[in-house]
Formats: C-alpha cells, sequence, structure tokens
C-alpha cells in the first residue's frame, strides 16, 4: 500500500491539548483559530528536455513542400497570450498547499452502434438520462475524473447542430430529435461538472457512416454533401481528408461546439484515414483528388500529399480552438505505434503509411494539449510492449505537453487482467511523473468486471485526484476562498464562499488529525463540508487540529492555501 508523502507549506501548528478519553472528567470543546499562512507563489521546477530526433528520410526541398502544404490555408492567428506560453513546461501549482494526487482518469464512452450509451436506440428521454447518470455516478463513485464523450459518432450530432443531423444511435432514425425534446450534450456536460467531472466531446473527423448506421437517407451527410464523400468496400462512407471543403466542415462542426457549449475538452480519436481493411485492403479511393492536385502544380508524392492534409487539419482544429477558448484542451488518442522500429524493438502496424498519421509530428510540435496514444497491448509483449512504447513516446514529448495513454483494461476480468491494468497505471506515474494519467478503454469493463473496479478503487485509485494543470494555456491562480469554521458538538462544519465562484471547477477540503493532513476533492456546487472532531470516536483520540480550503479553476490551477487551527480546551461536563 502506498503511502502519502504529506507536505504543510510555510507553516508553524500549535499542538492542541488532547488526553484520552477514559481520564476525561470534562469534555474538551475546541476552538476554532483562524490564521492565515500566507502562500509564496508555487515555484516551477525545470524539466531537462529529452530530444531523441528521429532521422527523417527526405531531402530538404522536400521538407519545405511538405511544410509549405501544412501551412495553406492555416491563417488563424493564436492569441498572444497562448503563443508566449507554447514551450512553458508543465509545473505544479500547489506546492504552497499539502499535497493532492493529481492525474487525469478518464474513460471513453462511445456511442456509436450503442457500444456503452445509450444502450439501445429509441429509448426515452428519461431512460436515456438515468442511464447517463448511473455512468458518471459510477465514475465519480471510482475516484475518476474525467468523461471522454462520443458526441459525433458519424458525422450526426447527439446535440442539436446546424451543420449535421440527430444521430441515428440516439433515436433509431437520422435526424430525429429525442421527445419529450431535450439536449443529450448539454445535459452530459451539466451532470459531468456537478460531479466534478471534465467532459472531453470525442469526434470522429472525417467518418460520415458507420456500417451500423442504419440505412441512408436523404438526411444523412452521405447525401447531403456526396462530393465529399467516398464508399469503402465495409459499407462505411468516408470523407476526402485532403478536400479543404471536408476540412471546412469538420472545422465548422468542431468549433460550433466549442462556442456554444461549457466544455472542458475536444478530442479526436485514430480515425483519420481509415485503416486498410476497411477498403479491403485496397487503397483510399482519392485518384481523383490527387490528380488534381498535381495538375495544380503539387509535387508532394501520394502519401505525402495526404499526411499533410491531416497535419495542416490538426494544427488548424488547435489554432481555431485557442484562438476562441484558449482553456479547452485539444487532445488526440492515435494509434499506439508511429512507426515499426521506433523504437528498434517494435513491430506492427505503420500508421504513418497506413492511416497517414504523423503523430510524433502533432506531438513534438505542440499542437495538443493531452496526447493519448492507444498503446493497447500488454507489458511483456516484446513487439508491442506497453512501458517500450510508453518511453519512446515521452522522448517525443518535447513540448511537455500531457502524456495520457491510452489503456486497453478488458483481458477477461481476471486476477491476471486486474494487475495488468494496475501495473500500467503504476508505470505511467513513474514514466510520465510531471504529468500523470490514462485514459481506459472503455467504462465497459469497469461496469462487466466489478473485481477490476473494486481492484482500482481500492489500490491506485484510492485517493480522488485533480486533473494536471496545462500552465501553457493559463497559469494564473484562482482567489482563496474565505474559510469559516463551526463547531457543533462532535462535528466541526467548514463552509466558504468565493467572489467569483462561476470560475471554481472544484474545492479541496485539508484537514489534518494530529500530525496527518488528508484531503477530499468536492464538485463546484458545494460550500460546506463536515468533520468530525475526532478521527475515530472508538478508537483513536487523535483530534482535528487543522483545516483549509482551496479552490480549484477550469485550467486546474490551485488559489493559495490558508490554514486554520483549532486548539483544544477543556469546558463542560460529559
Amino acid at each position: 500500500m502506498l503511502l502519502l508523502f504529506l507536505v504543510v507549506a510555510f507553516h508553524s501548528c500549535k499542538s492542541p491539548k488532547v488526553v484520552s478519553r477514559p481520564s476525561l472528567p470534562k469534555r474538551e470543546v475546541p476552538r476554532v483559530v483562524a490564521k492565515p499562512k500566507s502562500s509564496l507563489p508555487a515555484t516551477k521546477p525545470s524539466r531537462p528536455a529529452t530530444n531523441a530526433e528521429v532521422k527523417e528520410d527526405f531531402k530538404e526541398d522536400l521538407k519545405k513542400e511538405i511544410n509549405k502544404e501544412i501551412n495553406k490555408e492555416v491563417k488563424v492567428e493564436v492569441k498572444d497570450a497562448i503563443e508566449s506560453k507554447e514551450k512553458t513546461e508543465i509545473a505544479p501549482q500547489f506546492n504552497h498547499s499539502p499535497f493532492v494526487m493529481r492525474e487525469f482518469r478518464a474513460a471513453w464512452i462511445a456511442t456509436v452502434a450503442n457500444i456503452n450509451w445509450p444502450s439501445k436506440r429509441g429509448l426515452s428521454t428519461k431512460q436515456q438520462q438515468d442511464e447517463a447518470l448511473r455512468l458518471l455516478d459510477f465514475l465519480k463513485a471510482h475516484n475518476y475524473n474525467a468523461v471522454i464523450f462520443q458526441a459525433r459518432p458519424q458525422a450526426d450530432a447527439l446535440y442539436p447542430s446546424h451543420f449535421e443531423p440527430w444521430s441515428f444511435f440516439l433515436t433509431g432514425e437520422v435526424g430525429k430529435a429525442p421527445s419529450p425534446y431535450y439536449d443529450p450534450l448539454q445535459f452530459w456536460i451539466e451532470a459531468a461538472h456537478e460531479r466534478g467531472l471534465e467532459l472531453h466531446v470525442w469526434l470522429n473527423p472525417y467518418r460520415s457512416h458507420h456500417s451500423t448506421g442504419g440505412d441512408l437517407v436523404p438526411k444523412s451527410l452521405v447525401k447531403t454533401h456526396p462530393e465529399l464523400m467516398v464508399g469503402l468496400k465495409n459499407g462505411m462512407w468516408w470523407m476526402d481528408p485532403s478536400k479543404k471543403a471536408t476540412q471546412d466542415h469538420s472545422s465548422a462542426v468542431v468549433m460550433d461546439i466549442v462556442k456554444r457549449y461549457d466544455i472542458d475538452g475536444i478530442h479526436f480519436d485514430d480515425y483519420f484515414y481509415p485503416y486498410a481493411s476497411y477498403n479491403g485492403g485496397q487503397d483510399f479511393p482519392d485518384t481523383e483528388s490527387y490528380q488534381s492536385y498535381l495538375k495544380s502544380g503539387g509535387k508532394l508524392s501520394k502519401p505525402d500529399w495526404r499526411r499533410a492534409a491531416v497535419n495542416r487539419f490538426v494544427k488548424r482544429i488547435y489554432q481555431e480552438i485557442k484562438a476562441e477558448k484558449p482553456e479547452v484542451k485539444f487532445g488526440i488518442s492515435p494509434f499506439g505505434i508511429w512507426r515499426p522500429g521506433y523504437p528498434q524493438s517494435i513491430t506492427g502496424m505503420d500508421q504513418y503509411n497506413e492511416l497517414y498519421a504523423d503523430a510524433k509530428l502533432w506531438l513534438n510540435e505542440g499542437w495538443i494539449d493531452y496526447f493519448t496514444p492507444q498503446l493497447y497491448w500488454k507489458i511483456d509483449q516484446v513487439g508491442q510492449s506497453f512501458p517500450v512504447l510508453l518511453s519512446w513516446w515521452e522522448t517525443e514529448n518535447t513540448q511537455n505537453r500531457h502524456l495520457w495513454p491510452g489503456l486497453r483494461i478488458d483481458y477477461g476480468g481476471d486476477a491476471a487482467n486486474v494487475d495488468e491494468t494496475i501495473n500500467q497505471i503504476m508505470l505511467t506515474r513513474g514514466m510520465a511523473a510531471e504529468s500523470k494519467g490514462t485514459a481506459h478503454w472503455s467504462i465497459s469493463p469497469l461496469l462487466k468486471y466489478p473485481n477490476l473496479s473494486k481492484a482500482l478503487v481500492e489500490g491506485p485509485y484510492k485517493k480522488q485526484a485533480l486533473v494536471p494543470a496545462s500552465p501553457w494555456l493559463n497559469d494564473q491562480l484562482p482567489e482563496a476562498p474565505v474559510v469559516d469554521a463551526l463547531i457543533n458538538g462532535d462535528k466541526v462544519v467548514v463552509s466558504w464562499n468565493h467572489a467569483e465562484s462561476s470560475s471554481v471547477f472544484n474545492w479541496v477540503v485539508f484537514y489534518k488529525y494530529a500530525d496527518t493532513w488528508e484531503y477530499i476533492i468536492l464538485d463546484k456546487t458545494k460550500n460546506s463540508f463536515e468533520l468530525s472532531l475526532y478521527l475515530d470516536e472508538l478508537e483513536s483520540r487523535d483530534l482535528l487540529t487543522s483545516i483549509g480550503v482551496t479552490a480549484v479553476n477550469k485550467s486546474g490551477n490551485q488559489s493559495s492555501f490558508n490554514e486554520i487551527e483549532i486548539e483544544a480546551k477543556l469546558f463542560g461536563a460529559f
């Protein structure tokens, strides 16, 4: 069992007079003594840069041509405040308070094919909402702090959209709104935030029709925008990623969500160009688009041209989000292997040449805020070893972004499955120690295998955790709350208020029995918390000696910490 390392910054604490209960002739009535401690700003320790460079296999003039293609049409100016922080290193914002765990703990919730939610098409509004609340309550109870919710599974929408129709997976009919009417995405956002969970909106940028997505009807995007579409052998339809109109449409969808909803992140998965198996092993059918490019004077090979189109789109989305709402994080979860041989022991699919996704470039350039490679392999799997791949991606994290790998957690639910999952979590804590975190594929195994979810909440997730801060987006600390404490019998009621409570995402209540600091993380709707005067009424006589409350904003920055000491005096009779 891990021991919690406790830090008390800039304090000298008084020792209360505590006498064991059997010998007490009179009752101890504690007195709250507020002694604010002015906190020094958090230090920002430097992190050694790791610059393992992969030698590029193309000439300098080809590099220039590729960069020219990537930068074409990308004209959005990122706010000066963001650009000036592009190389800011990840630094904790909480050195001035007692220790609180920082770790991104997320689960994917898929709506495509009704994998996770809703459980089937055509449920009533109440049934859909009840299912959503059960999933969110489960994550909160098991000390997760984020949900990655798929709001656009196939160029459709689980929210009212002017660009795309209502999802087939919601009602069983493309373009049909839920009845009684409600906005599912808004419901998920509000319910997640009420539970202190971040909500990241997961979108597939180019998939326009899934093989389980019902019949193509006049409202389907395949029918309304046929000029963007290509059909695949497995029954799916795909938007041509090379077309500017495709990128404009997907960008408009993303930015519509960013502008209208109070989300915490935009999330893309590994689907850019489709896997070759989706088209029966044949090449993606974009010959016409490529020939048009060549006729216009283009010089890139088809693979380089495809990658340049994807890179241009990724860079564009990052810049557009930051220009609109800098605090909204942008994350991508690409296939876990960049290319076979990187590092040398790695074998497997070459996403660089099959999905045309240069995921290493996005990480190197800092075009994302968090990077979640799908490392869906075991620790001892030699050709695709989890720690070997994670270590390699860490060396490529030259911009010090969040590296939160995706974990496959469904290996049958037995004891070996539990050990594998816990060991992978512990490896991430050691290998990406400056910004810990993982995303779990998906919520289903947690529900299906109670022994797995129980082992996590009793093991590595026993203590709550805050999402790591993103100082390159915003490093401003929120104001500290004003804290009061009221003695009520054997209870201490801690309450607080804040001048800008609407900007607060979480509260952290710290409390100390004898010399041991503990904490609880509360969602923004709370403004009080009750503590027992004694750590254990039956066994321990450790008395509550100090309390404090901090505010945490949307960017994960924590306010200064003021300790309030509680002194015990002898008054009255038992």
